[in-house]
């Protein structure tokens, strides 16, 4: 069985840089045991698969891999995937209508508008399937653990770190300022030990900025899931945005910020993260961004 894949920098517009995303198409003959083969052959931080919708209303079926786990929800795999499509024009036969692609996938349904600009197809902008969900705070001392962090770079005055989701849960947690970020150096061991029991296993560590360019600054890591660290990770973003919205005041906002993922590692990223907040709740959080095509090939499967 030959299967046709793509790959493309997602939260990005220049090669090389973002977020590297492998989409592999037609992969309706797969097993999950291949699919997550194939993943670990790539060894990004996550592969999708492609498959007929179970409803033939939406666009596809996407199922989501790291190297080592299934993912019920990401963000730059949607953003990436979807950037696919749209510049196909079409999936399993059929013509994409408009701009927005409806994806089915473990968390739920997932809404992606594509997003154009003066040469076409640009990136894509992801709907959170699942509304915000604020879980359990995370002490500090296990943050500063895991991060070699001492307890002064923890800004405790908006928020005690603490577990959010918007359809995939990360521990949250807000920096001093972006020396602190710069200096994170996470342990696997305390990752393994420690960090792996908590209901959500991966720590986004974000500091807000005064810069031209971005809002915020951020980088996440999951070391003991073999991924180091992440050059963009959307479905936190996600999250964050609405964790940012619900500590606001305001009963009814419309809040967006630029994230900017991935400046540590020489991956650099820019994500645009929306959330709208009703009556004191949040009603809706979108991320999205850039994408630039990268490669094209073929996988033999036996």
């Amino acid at each position: 069985m030959r299967l046709v894949f793509e790959t493309v920098d997602v939260f990005t517009s220049t090669q090389f840089s973002g977020n590297p995303l492998a989409v592999v198409l037609g992969a309706e003959g797969l097993s999950s045991d291949q699919m997550q083969a194939i993943a670990a052959e790539f060894n990004l931080s996550e592969t999708t698969f492609v498959l007929p919708p179970k409803d033939p209303a939406h666009t596809a079926e996407v199922r989501i891999f790291t190297p080592r786990h299934e993912l019920p929800f990401a963000g730059h795999p949607n953003v990436g995937t979807a950037f696919v499509l749209g510049r196909a024009g079409a999936c399993f036969g059929r013509p994409i209508q408009g701009d927005t692609l409806i994806f089915e996938e473990q968390a739920g349904l997932v809404p992606v508008d594509l997003l154009r600009d003066d040469a076409g197809i640009a990136g894509a902008r992801l709907a959170s399937p699942q509304p915000l969900a604020i879980g359990a705070k995370v002490a500090a001392e296990l943050i500063g653990s895991a991060c070699s962090l001492s307890f002064d770079d923890i800004e405790t005055g908006n928020h005690q770190p603490c577990i959010a989701s918007c359809g995939t849960p990360f521990i949250f947690a807000e920096l001093t300022n972006r020396d602190a970020l710069a200096a994170v150096n996470p342990r696997v061991d305390v990752f393994r030990d420690q960090v792996s029991h908590q209901p959500a296993t991966s720590i986004l560590l974000y500091t807000q900025v005064d810069d031209d360019e971005v809002d915020i600054r951020a980088r996440m890591f999951a070391p003991h899931r073999g991924i180091y660290e992440d050059p963009a990770t959307g479905s936190a973003n996600v999250a964050l945005i609405g964790l940012l919205a619900t500590l606001r005041a305001e009963p009814d906002l419309s809040l967006s910020k630029r994230i900017a993922q991935g400046v540590e590692m020489g991956r650099p990223s820019l994500l645009r993260a929306a959330a709208e907040k009703r009556g004191g709740v949040v009603s809706k959080t979108t991320i999205g961004g850039d994408c630039v095509a990268v490669m094209s090939g073929s996988i033999v499967v036996d």
